[in-house]
C-alpha cells in the first residue's frame, strides 16, 4: 500500500460519521437486548473485517475481543473456523452468516445458509447479528476507502 493521501471520510463529513456511530450504538443495544454477548459480536466483526480486507477494523475489534475475554487461539482460528474445533455451534452459525452478509453481492443470503443458521439461532439473534454485520460492513468501507493506517504496535 502506498502513502498516498486519501480523503478521511470521518473527518471530511463528521456529521455522517457521527450518524454511523449512532447507528452502531443502536445496533449494539439491540444486540445486547437480543442476547448477543460481546464475545460473539466481536467474533463476527473481526471475521467480516478480515474478509473485507480492513486491517484497521480488524485491529479495533481484536482489541475489543481481547477485552471481552477471547484468547489468542480463538482469534487466530477465525480464518479457519470451518476446520477448527474451538467455536460453538452458535458461533459457527454466526460466522457463516458473517460470510453471507459480507459477500451478499454474490448470492444474497442463500436459502441453505438462511435455513441452516435459522435452525440454530433464534429470530431475535438472527436479526441482531444481521444488523451488526450491516454496521461493520459500512465501517469497513469507510476505513478501506480512506486507507486508514494500521501502524505497528510499540514494542513492550
Amino acid at each position: 500500500m502506498t502513502d498516498e493521501r486519501r480523503v478521511h471520510l470521518s473527518r471530511s463529513a463528521p456529521e455522517a460519521y457521527k450518524a454511523l456511530e449512532a447507528f452502531s450504538k443502536t445496533v449494539g443495544a439491540l444486540a445486547a437486548s437480543h442476547g448477543i454477548d460481546d464475545r460473539l459480536k466481536e467474533l463476527i466483526q473481526i471475521h467480516a473485517s478480515q474478509l473485507n480486507g480492513c486491517a484497521y477494523c480488524v485491529r479495533v475489534h481484536v482489541d475489543r475481543a481481547v477485552a471481552a475475554g477471547l484468547g489468542v487461539d480463538e482469534i487466530a482460528q477465525l480464518a479457519t473456523w470451518r476446520e477448527s474445533g474451538v467455536f460453538s455451534e452458535r458461533e459457527r452459525a454466526a460466522l457463516e452468516l458473517a460470510e453471507a452478509f459480507t459477500f451478499i453481492h454474490d448470492d444474497g443470503i442463500p436459502d441453505e445458509v438462511y435455513d441452516h443458521v435459522g435452525g440454530i439461532l433464534s429470530e431475535e439473534e438472527y436479526v441482531a447479528l444481521s444488523w451488526i454485520l450491516i454496521s461493520i460492513n459500512a465501517f469497513n468501507r469507510v476505513a478501506i476507502a480512506g486507507r486508514y493506517p494500521v501502524p505497528p504496535r510499540p514494542s513492550a
